[in-house]
């Protein structure tokens, strides 16, 4: 259960109560529509694929399906505190259509993915339902008390007391007092109920735990390829900017040691020039260090590397930060570098005015949401800026998860276990 729905004694209060509902009653108008037009669409594209149609589609359909048990997974996080960690098998990058599609269908990950929504559908949409219904349902009967009965001449049953008059109308009322008693203790745990079945079905086990080691290595050798990349971005940036300014503040000194004799006003230009060349070549260092690990990042921690960040972006960025402590060094270095990246994507990409950063720290996982008021359609694929944030995240264990249809906005959740 989450702090949502205790209180500093352990016991259920009432915000939790109505929070479970809320989010329950949204869970179950999502979860039904949601999981009947994933599994849907995957059935038919599924189909098509020998007379070739379910090659082009069957990739698309099912990255939209692991998006839809994404955004399940992480709402499993925040709102029930169950992790779910995805597994899917990376795709390469230049694969073709008859590549992606049996690459993503002999993956495990996949067809729990399409057992989960006929299970969502069916058991998990009672169960998101069942909180709210528990919490309504008892208005039902203090509204036959209080006269509603007598629009129903023929009777009417409440659950199983027979409301024929003012009488059992009370008896009604007393039921739904029962009932809302209940809710009290039952409606949080209801909503774990929802969340545990889901994870029963999305997560692995043991005899998958083969697949796990096998894409950790996977993410690990994405984070060797990354480090190496990174390192030549450095030497090329050493040896092209500042490495070649000082190489030239170098010449102008023996230039002007020569000509301070002879042409003091020429060795006079030189230095100015020296002096101008050095300022350009530190300032190059001050870059390229900040591209490396900002110093405000080492000594003020990640919530005010962010806000810095956001002060330099062009657009109107409100940043709200909740971390309690620091975590460890890579992992803030990974948030920063992440939530850069999903920044600059938002500014190039998105036409948004307005970008909202909200991190923090919850159940040992630090969690950062961007949000843009932009036009949307942002996707993980390959090319796109989101695709390396997702390897980036998934060297620590991390998840992504994006929400971006046409017509904007987009929120972009970032997740990362951490002490």
């Amino acid at each position: 259960m989450t702090m949502d729905t205790m209180n500093g004694n352990g016991r259920t209060t009432g915000r939790g109560i109505g929070l479970a509902a809320v989010r329950g009653l949204a869970l179950a108008f999502v979860s039904l529509p949601g999981a009947v037009l994933c599994f849907c669409l995957s059935l038919v594209s599924i189909a098509l694929i020998p007379i070739g149609v379910g090659l082009v589609t069957t990739p698309y359909v099912l990255t939209g399906v692991r998006a839809f048990a994404d955004r399940r997974r992480v709402l499993a996080a925040e709102w029930g505190g169950v992790r779910i960690p995805p597994a899917y098998r990376p795709l390469p990058k230049d694969a073709n259509p008859w590549s992606r599609t049996f690459g993503m269908l002999r993956d495990p990950a996949t067809w729990r993915d399409l057992r989960w929504l006929p299970v969502d559908m069916t058991a998990g949409f009672v169960t998101a339902l069942l909180p709210a219904a528990l919490l309504l349902y008892p208005l039902e009967g203090f509204a036959l008390a209080l006269g509603l009965w007598r629009v129903f001449p023929d009777g009417y049953w409440y659950g199983f007391v027979p409301v024929t008059g003012q009488a059992s109308a009370f008896g009604a009322a007393a039921l739904g007092l029962v009932l809302l008693f209940l809710a009290h203790f039952l409606t949080p745990r209801l909503l774990a109920v929802h969340f545990r079945l889901t994870r029963a079905v999305l997560g692995g086990n043991q005899r998958e735990l083969a697949e796990r080691v096998r894409v950790l290595t996977e993410t690990r050798r994405d984070a060797v390829d990354a480090s190496a990349a990174e390192l030549r971005r450095i030497e090329r940036d050493l040896h092209d900017g500042a490495q070649a300014r000082l190489v030239a503040v170098g010449m102008d000194l023996g230039t002007i040691e020569a000509l301070l004799d002879k042409d003091p006003a020429q060795a006079k230009e030189l230095i100015a020039q020296a002096r101008k060349s050095s300022v350009e070549a530190l300032a190059e260092l001050r870059e390229l260090v900040r591209g490396i690990h900002p110093p405000v990042l080492a000594e003020r921690g990640l919530g005010d590397a962010v806000r810095a960040l956001a002060l330099r972006l062009p657009v109107a960025t409100e940043v709200s930060v909740d971390l309690p402590g620091r975590a460890q060094a890579p992992v803030e270095s990974a948030a920063y570098f992440a939530v850069s990246e999903v920044l600059t994507n938002a500014v190039k990409h998105s036409g948004a005015d307005r970008i909202w950063i909200d991190l923090h720290r919850a159940d040992g996982m630090l969690r950062a949401t961007v949000t843009d008021n932009g036009k949307g359609g942002a996707v993980i694929g390959a090319g796109s800026g989101l695709a390396g944030v997702e390897r980036r995240l998934g060297t620590f264990d991390g998840v992504l998860a994006v929400s971006s249809p046409a017509g904007g906005p987009t929120m972009v959740t970032m997740e990362i276990p951490c002490a």
